[in-house]
């Protein structure tokens, strides 16, 4: 199941997408940008250290890789979030559930597994998070579920539990895969109509993005 869409204006995009590649081990990079490479993605080489002047990363995709989450890998996950151009992309070696939340409630939508990263899927995550919607593997769903249902940075006590029925909607067929567009055509909304339904989801439940409300409307019943 792959969690669709993130909530504001989708960014900028061309044809061929652009990146930025963020890994410390310069093999690893190497690999990395081979891969995107051969998935028609285009690197941008270390904007972030130009001293004269920085490119427009509007409509650009940071590419973090990292085997565990550290505190550093927080930090820069953080940070290349709250620059508000760019969207991110994790590709993962492990996850633990606490972990996953904290990348959640950075803003973080799409996350790869390192095992899963050929250069098709590389390609394919890259253009979702480009697009602004959001791309999660299967199996984390499931851990965000188990975390919601334990109450670990969950909704806040008293929080309305009520969904209406066009909310139902949406986030059905948000679990099942669908991007915002794609939503918008099922049901006959706007995008913007979808984005806004799903903003006041997240707004009155206190919940930090769709792949976390998708996981509450289970837990709940709905879906």
């Amino acid at each position: 199941m792959q969690m669709a869409g993130q909530i504001g204006v989708a960014p900028r995009i061309t044809e061929q997408p652009t990146v930025t590649v963020h890994v410390a081990d310069q093999l690893l990079r190497a690999g990395v940008i081979s891969h995107l490479g051969r998935g028609d993605v285009q690197v941008l080489e270390n904007p972030d250290r130009s001293a004269v002047a920085r490119p427009d990363l509007s409509g650009t995709v940071a590419v973090v890789v990292s085997d565990r989450l550290d505190d550093l890998t927080l930090a820069e996950l953080k940070r290349l979030v709250r620059g508000g151009r760019r969207q991110v992309l994790l590709v993962a070696g492990q996850l633990r559930e606490p972990e996953l939340v904290s990348v959640l409630e950075c803003g973080v939508q799409n996350i790869v597994w390192r095992h899963q990263a050929s250069p098709q899927r590389l390609a394919q995550a890259v253009r979702t998070a480009a697009r602004g919607d959001g791309d999660l593997p299967p199996d984390l769903l499931g851990q965000l579920l188990g975390a919601v249902g334990r109450g670990q940075r969950g909704p806040r006590r008293g929080a309305p539990l009520y969904l209406a029925p066009r909310e139902v909607s949406v986030l059905r067929l948000v679990a099942d895969g669908l991007e915002t567009r794609q939503i918008a055509q099922e049901l006959s909304y706007s995008e913007r109509t979808v984005k806004n339904i799903l903003h006041g989801i997240m707004s009155r439940m206190h919940l930090t993005n769709r792949a976390h409300a998708v996981a509450y409307a289970l837990r709940e019943g709905y879906l």
